[in-house]
């Protein structure tokens, strides 16, 4: 049986929390449908030629995020509308959050920042992880931003990586940005 390829009408973001899933439902998506994805921070430290966490120490947090809206811009200008798994603080940035809300559509993955400490097997890569209480603050002071700019908002607690893919795919189709390429 031959599976239905898609595209996408527009890029879509996926938003949220470290841990939240965003890559790992968005490559998901890609493979069941036929569509690209892409991380942004991986894309960031290709393009760059070094990794987030060094960026960070180089140009702090104000360079780094200046990095991410030129990045977020390029892969929302893109012609072939992408899956875009962005970084848990790209809504920090006010240019971002207009970028996200008028360039594609955003899905909002929603997960309590103990639940995110427990599906992140190596905390070593995830400074803010070493610290549960500071995660918490941090996801809660984010969540209004992440609300404030979805389209679509799931809920990923106790759900597996199928699970969510498969609502947002019927959700994506539900809102006319994934669409059956015709043959």
């Amino acid at each position: 049986m031959e599976r239905e390829l898609y595209e996408l009408s527009r890029p879509v973001f996926f938003i949220g929390f470290m841990g939240a899933g965003k890559t790992s439902v968005a490559r998901r998506l890609a493979r069941t449908c036929g569509i690209a994805s892409v991380d942004m921070d991986t894309y960031l430290e290709r393009r760059e030629g070094k990794r987030v966490k060094d960026i960070f120490a180089e140009v702090g947090e104000e360079g780094f995020r200046a990095i991410e809206t030129d990045v977020l811009a390029e892969l929302a200008g893109k012609d072939d509308p992408l899956l875009v798994s962005c970084g848990g603080g790209v809504v920090c940035v006010e240019e971002n959050r207009a970028i996200l809300a008028e360039r594609g559509l955003v899905v909002f993955l929603r997960v309590s920042a103990d639940e995110a400490a427990s599906r992140i097997s190596d905390k070593s890569t995830r400074p803010l992880f070493q610290d549960l209480e500071a995660a918490r603050r941090r996801n809660e002071e984010r969540t209004p931003l992440y609300e404030g700019v979805a389209d679509i908002i799931v809920d990923t607690a106790g759900r597996s990586v199928p699970a969510i893919a498969r609502e947002v795919e019927s959700l994506l189709e539900k809102e006319g940005v994934l669409c059956r390429r015709q043959k």
